[in-house]
């Protein structure tokens, strides 16, 4: 009976999302598995880059799965999976960046702790071009990270995820002339931020 239900592992197109869905939706732990396989890389990217590469991200991209599982019998097939995947991932990521807002204690120490760990290759090692492309992504990050959320996210899901307009607009509960906005705004705020590497 597994059998007949599997899913033909060369379906790579977006319907197949909704019909892992249905499956899990049944509770088919192996449907679950293979929708992780086929998202967790963008998840986990996409927290890491709103969260600043932290250790908990991986924890955040966890707990985004742990919902599509729980919530798996009230999913709607409306729009594309990956419209209520990173809806839920937006959540989440706003509501960890604002329990740290809240939390601001972090030590010197443990701040330089996190450089160190984000940036553990030793420079002498490193070849004058890799220098280069570690420093410029590094100043990339950063300067993304200081965007305001909206932006940052409608930034990483156009810029690393490359969603539609229309989709990143069911996203962020706004109209597509506001994500327009939103990506204007930022691309003109990391320009000024990116300037050296730009001029260099």
């Amino acid at each position: 009976m597994e059998e007949t239900q599997a899913t033909n592992p060369d379906d790579t197109g977006p319907d197949i999302d909704h019909t892992l869905m249905a499956r899990v939706a049944e509770g088919d732990h192996r449907a679950f598995r293979q929708l992780v396989e086929r998202h967790q890389d963008a998840v986990v990217g996409t927290v890491s880059k709103m969260l600043g590469n932290t250790s908990d991200s991986e924890d955040i991209a966890q707990m985004v799965f742990i919902r599509v599982w729980k919530h798996a019998k009230r999913y709607k097939p409306d729009n594309k999976f990956t419209t209520y995947l990173y809806t839920i991932v937006r959540n989440l990521v706003y509501n960890e960046t604002r329990r740290r807002s809240r939390k601001r204690t972090v030590s010197t120490d443990q701040r330089e702790d996190d450089q160190h760990l984000q940036h553990p290759a030793d420079p002498a090692d490193q070849p004058d071009s890799t220098l280069l492309d570690i420093e410029l992504r590094a100043a990339i990050d950063a300067a993304i990270g200081t965007l305001p959320e909206n932006q940052r996210l409608a930034v990483v899901l156009r810029r690393y995820e490359n969603l539609p307009y229309e989709e990143i607009a069911e996203i962020l509960s706004t109209s597509v002339p506001s994500v327009k906005s939103l990506l204007f705004r930022a691309r003109t705020t990391l320009r000024e931020s990116l300037s050296k590497y730009m001029d260099a």
